[in-house]
């Protein structure tokens, strides 16, 4: 999670001229552009600073929850047997598993994008950097 925030917060500092993105397509490292990506950089950097603060505001709803609206949920299942609330706890425990291996495999992927775009952003600037510094005679 650090990973995303850091690297979204680093794209947010580096791309100053997010309209140089625009008609950028992204690419594998090394490989030709891929013909069925249909968003351009720039697309991809607005996506990406939308998500940001969604994702933001969505951990802090987990952290609001209070301990208390457990409890009370708790004290309406009294009347269950301590096998089904042991194989309820398993299938909570597995279901909590495969949503936060999903949540991390999203916030992967977003990272490896927000980096690419970063990086790609640095290489337009170091382009535009060569070409001014050239004399044009």
């Amino acid at each position: 999670m650090e990973q995303y925030f850091s690297a979204t917060q680093k794209m947010e500092q580096e791309v100053m001229f997010p309209s140089l993105l625009r008609g950028v397509f992204p690419q594998q490292e090394g490989a030709a552009p891929a013909a069925e990506s249909r968003t351009d950089l720039y697309e991809r950097y607005q996506l990406l600073k939308a998500i940001k603060p969604m994702v933001e505001k969505g951990l802090a709803s987990v952290g609001d929850q209070s301990p208390s609206d457990a409890d009370a949920d708790a004290d309406t299942d009294v009347d269950t047997s301590s096998d089904s609330n042991e194989a309820g706890d398993a299938q909570l425990e597995r279901r909590l598993s495969h949503h936060l291996t999903g949540l991390q495999e999203v916030l992967t992927h977003l990272t490896r994008d927000t980096n690419a775009l970063t990086r790609r952003y640095s290489q337009i600037l170091e382009q535009i950097n060569l070409s001014e510094g050239q004399p044009s005679w």
